[in-house]
């Protein structure tokens, strides 16, 4: 399981658009946002830099 931290999530099509992002990589990742902490924790087989390149192209900066 990874576990992100993700800049610019506010609200629900945050959450959404982070989930899609992850699910178009492999539609079987559970994904799990928390807006508050700006976490984003992910189970999957793809590997991390993936991952982290699908949640960027949809706007959302992985901090380091």
């Amino acid at each position: 399981m990874y576990e992100l931290q993700v800049e610019k999530m506010s609200c629900g099509h945050c959450v959404g658009a982070v989930t899609k992002a992850v699910q178009a990589l492999d539609p079987q990742a559970r994904v799990e946002v928390d807006l508050a902490g700006k976490t984003v924790k992910v189970e999957t087989g793809v590997e991390l830099a993936r991952v982290r390149g699908a949640i960027e192209e949809a706007g959302y900066p992985v901090a380091a």
